[in-house]
């Protein structure tokens, strides 16, 4: 059994909580399919693929991985923009393992994601006020995070404030030996530092619950000691990109990307024709790579297509998250075209459900993550089992990163060699 288990509500949440381990050298796999071997790991991650599920189905998802666990270290990760299911869940999984307490930090500092006085704030702005208060799924709807845990049916709620995190006080410890949900703020990376302290000295059960930014500060028993392949040393491989999300972080990063190396995807036509959609994508991007080395298939560069998308969808009489998800469907079928004619060296996707639409055509059983990233928040891993074995993979979440994120990840997967599948 793994020294530590993590449960992810979506795929590139598990992936960059993941790194805050795997970056201090413990052997971390994220697992994709149950018949995936993870004996030998020291960190296993699930992804629930729960944010956007019904709260009720979001709870079952949560119970069923945390059940029967007797790793010495479980943490909760969830959104650090406070979207899904984090009251339900939080109590799934302290149910499931018989937690006392869960001590809940969510900030991000290096990621511009902080907690102050209990509300919640993304790059500075109260989160109800950026893209997450707008979320067309699960809304946040309460910038204050202690009062939004209670909405969410969260109980016995109470929340520690900077001061108190920031001097490390005793009493911090003290809060989680008599509370039992313990929100609290953290402005800096060192706030979490004590957070996770507090918790490895409290003799009580206590669940962690953030996301990659207290991952990095965790306690795991045992040692540290994985091996990972050398990068090349040259810029030799090539890499495919797939951007299924429509954040303006990523709408961004894709037009900072040279033009030829960008592939529309016709997402409107993914609607209502999803074959004929994928057809042409990936004859496109073999296109590009049969004299290039990366090709990046985006399903939408500006909002204008987005709009697009949503107007073919009303006209079809089709809901708005169904014609998502016949997207991301699409995308993936794509990919595993292109992987039938001509496997890429490195493969990059940014947006949770995109990576993992892509993941699942590839019958991907895991992802290895190598303890190394592009930029905060966007790991470099390799996928385990299925049609792209060993393949060196990104994962960024949509609103990740800088205008260079996207190219420096291609970068970075033209270097990192093919990874051989432990026997």
């Amino acid at each position: 059994m793994p020294n530590a288990l993590v449960v992810a509500d979506d795929l590139t949440g598990a992936n960059d909580t993941g790194h805050g381990f795997a970056a201090r050298g413990y052997e971390v796999v994220v697992r994709l399919d149950s018949g995936l071997d993870v004996s030998s790991v020291d960190v296993l991650v699930v992804n629930t693929d729960s944010r956007y599920a019904s709260a009720a189905e979001a709870r079952q998802r949560v119970r069923d991985a945390v059940a029967g666990t007797d790793a010495a270290v479980v943490y909760k990760k969830v959104d650090s923009t406070l979207r899904g299911n984090l009251g339900p869940e939080i109590e799934a999984a302290m149910a499931a393992m018989n937690a006392d307490a869960a001590a809940v930090a969510p900030a991000f500092p290096s990621n511009g994601r902080t907690t102050v006085c209990g509300y919640h704030l993304v790059d500075g702005a109260l989160v109800t006020d950026t893209d997450a208060g707008t979320d067309p799924d699960a809304p946040v709807t309460d910038p204050r995070l202690p009062d939004y845990l209670r909405e969410q049916g969260a109980s016995g709620v109470t929340h520690i404030g900077v001061g108190r995190v920031a001097r490390s006080d005793p009493d911090l410890r003290g809060a989680l030996d008599t509370g039992r949900v313990v929100t609290l703020d953290a402005v800096v990376d060192d706030h979490l530092e004590a957070v996770a302290t507090a918790v490895a000295d409290a003799p009580r059960r206590v669940l962690h619950v953030g996301c990659g930014g207290l991952a990095e500060h965790v306690r795991v028993p045992g040692p540290a000691n994985a091996t990972r392949p050398a990068r090349r040393d040259d810029l030799t491989g090539t890499a495919l990109g797939v951007a299924g999300s429509v954040s303006p972080r990523t709408l961004g990063q894709l037009d900072a990307l040279p033009d030829e190396c960008v592939i529309p995807f016709d997402a409107s036509r993914a609607v209502t024709d999803p074959e004929g959609a994928s057809t042409v994508a990936a004859d496109a991007c073999l296109s590009r790579l049969s004299d290039a080395p990366t090709a990046v298939l985006a399903s939408a560069t500006t909002r204008t297509d987005v709009d697009a998308v949503l107007d073919t969808a009303a006209n079809a009489g089709v809901d708005e998250r169904d014609a998502r998800e016949r997207v991301t469907a699409a995308l993936g079928e794509a990919t595993r075209r292109i992987w039938e004619v001509r496997a890429p060296d490195g493969l990059f996707c940014t947006g949770g459900a995109v990576a993992t639409g892509v993941l699942a055509a590839l019958d991907a059983a895991g992802i290895e993550l190598r303890g190394e990233s592009v930029a905060m928040g966007v790991p470099v891993g390799a996928v385990r089992g299925g049609r792209a074995d060993g393949t060196p993979l990104v994962t960024k979440a949509g609103a990740f990163g800088d205008d260079d994120t996207i190219r420096a990840a291609l970068r970075v997967l033209r270097r990192v060699p093919k990874q051989e599948t432990p026997e």
